[in-house]
């Protein structure tokens, strides 16, 4: 969630004035990083730094703890997002703020912003309000160069690729069946679909091909799974990139460029580690998209976390039908994960546009949509419960929240029999989400975690991706079409199928379709292909219009950017 000086000015009526997002971060006090580090137990001299606010974790440091018992890990997901808002990282940000004021250690590990929605319209990722990481702008753009890293590991397999087609096609490789594409960090709808090579055969040979953002490239996501730098290569050599003439797969390791990939990456595999705006450690680490890839942090930065602190809290990209079901059947199947409970971020304005209430209209008490659109609540708390999570549902709130309508919130999750929070982490920092870190610390300490895997590896195709559909999305079936068909046989012939699935679907719905609000029945899944990401280790089954390179807005942050003589940025958010 954004926050503006009128929302927290309303939730602070006695301060003269509120700053906005990016002034809070400016005017904030940081400690440099070599003093934060110590609170996890990190020696400072185990430290990369970038700069005094930033750094790397070396990775000395997992040796050193591995064999320490895990902490309790605490996944933050939301419901189906809303042009409104929800605040998922925020109330991330602020629980572990929380945890800090009630005197108990934890520590915090999610996902690093990407340029693209940074410079378009969703704005960067680094919370907002009293509940930030920091160096705000540091974080929203650049960081550590980690994504600037991957971007170029992945390009480079694609320049390798076609050189080996150039230069007599050693392979075999079918020009039309080239899987590997390229990728850039920025909102460009113009690389969706291009022909490259085009020109005298001095510059190549023609073929068709294209861009996707980086958060969707598969090295990130093999990045943000890979356990050390072993996995990484083996996972990097296993990617598929294209088919012969014969119909059989390609993979990387066949193109003798993954140790210089693994160089490239050398770095940016290591987590990053930085403060939120209480000095609360933070380690933030990979950032694969939930809707269009798994949507977590790195397995590193978690695990990592879980042995320094008794109390970790992650993030699942957008909602608990996307980032959540990924983040227990991919990323907790594969690291050996436990969760131990999870946080259902709600916020009034959400329920009440789910329940049929234009965005311009949300500030206006309407109980009654209210109810309607609880209707997504009770879907998502439901999913989570099947995934073997406990639940505690946050309420962030807005200044237009009135009384009835959170009463009507609270007797919603009463009667569905799951704890709920009011959150002010936004406005209050820490001491906001006080009530919030109580009542999850409690369900985590005295109800044991067990990740239901609700389908099983071995599993056809269709039926993992049917048993999703069924049980998450409530649809009444699935729809294949015949590309998807082809692909599906493709992929069981050459003994790619025996991974989890990965669904790429529209986040602002529970099903295919972005326009359905609420909680749909009556609608059937539509699968229009399936691809394998074989290093990352899933197969993606891309539904609806998902697109893995999103477009810019008529109007987006670009146009509010800006920095001065001194340095100073400002429209950032």
């Amino acid at each position: 969630m954004k926050t503006d000086q009128t929302d927290l000015a309303a939730q602070y009526p006695d301060l003269p004035s509120i700053p906005s997002d990016i002034e809070i971060s400016q005017n904030a006090v940081m400690k440099p990083i070599a003093e934060i580090s110590p609170i996890l137990g990190i020696d400072p001299d185990d430290l990369e730094l970038y700069g005094k606010y930033k750094a790397k974790i070396e990775n000395k440091v997992w040796e050193d703890i591995k064999d320490r018992p895990d902490g309790k890990l605490i996944v933050v997901t939301a419901v189906t997002p809303t042009p409104a808002g929800e605040g998922k990282t925020c109330t991330s940000i602020g629980l572990a703020q929380a945890f800090g004021k009630l005197g108990v250690k934890s520590a915090l590990a999610i996902r690093e912003p990407s340029l693209g929605p940074t410079f378009g319209i969703k704005g960067g990722a680094a919370g907002g309000g009293y509940s930030q990481v920091l160096p705000m702008e540091d974080i929203n753009i650049h960081f550590t160069g980690d994504l600037h890293a991957i971007s170029i590991a992945h390009n480079l397999l694609s320049s390798v690729l076609d050189n080996s087609m150039h230069h007599d096609n050693p392979l075999n490789i079918d020009p039309e069946r080239v899987t590997w594409r390229r990728t850039i960090d920025l909102c460009d709808r113009q690389l969706r679909n291009c022909e490259v090579g085009l020109g005298s055969k001095f510059d190549g040979f023609p073929h068709n091909s294209g861009f996707d953002i980086v958060p969707a490239s598969e090295v990130m996501t093999i990045m943000a799974l890979a356990l050390d730098m072993e996995d990484l290569r083996e996972r990097l050599g296993r990617i598929v990139v294209a088919y012969n003439t014969s119909g059989k797969p390609v993979f990387a390791r066949e193109l003798s460029c993954i140790g210089s990939m693994c160089v490239i990456l050398k770095d940016a595999i290591k987590p990053n580690l930085v403060q939120t705006c209480e000095h609360t450690p933070v380690l933030i680490h990979c950032g694969p998209f939930g809707n269009i890839a798994h949507g977590c942090n790195s397995v590193r930065a978690t695990r990592l976390a879980l042995k320094l602190a008794p109390y970790v809290i992650t993030e699942a990209g957008f909602a608990a039908d996307l980032g959540a079901e990924k983040f227990v059947n991919i990323k907790c199947r594969q690291a050996g994960l436990t969760p131990n409970g999870a946080v259902l971020v709600a916020t009034v304005r959400a329920l009440k546009y789910h329940g049929g209430v234009e965005k311009e209209d949300l500030k206006t008490e309407n109980v009654e949509a209210l109810q309607t659109g609880c209707e997504n609540l009770r879907t998502h708390a439901e999913n989570l419960q099947k995934y073997g999570l406990p639940v505690v549902v946050a309420i962030n709130r807005f200044p237009t929240d009135t009384p009835a309508e959170l009463d009507a919130v609270r007797q919603f999750c009463s009667d569905m029999g799951v704890e709920c929070s009011l959150s002010e982490v936004v406005a209050r920092g820490g001491d906001g989400g006080l009530d919030l870190a109580q009542k999850i610390k409690n369900i985590v300490d005295t109800k044991p975690g067990a990740p239901n895997f609700f389908y099983q590896i071995e599993d056809p195709i269709k039926s993992k991706i049917e048993a999703i559909a069924l049980e998450v999305y409530r649809a009444d079936g699935v729809d294949f079409t015949e590309e998807a068909e082809a692909s599906i046989a493709s992929l069981e012939e050459n003994g790619l199928a025996n991974w989890p699935i990965c669904m790429a679907k529209t986040q602002s719905s529970i099903s295919d379709d972005p326009k359905k609000r609420n909680a749909p029945r009556g609608w059937r899944l539509q699968v229009r292909d399936v691809k394998v990401s074989n290093g990352a280790g899933f197969i993606v089954a891309l539904t609806g219009k998902m697109m893995l390179m999103p477009g810019m807005p008529r109007e987006s942050a670009v146009q509010k950017i800006d920095i001065d003589s001194n340095g100073r940025i400002t429209g950032l958010s």
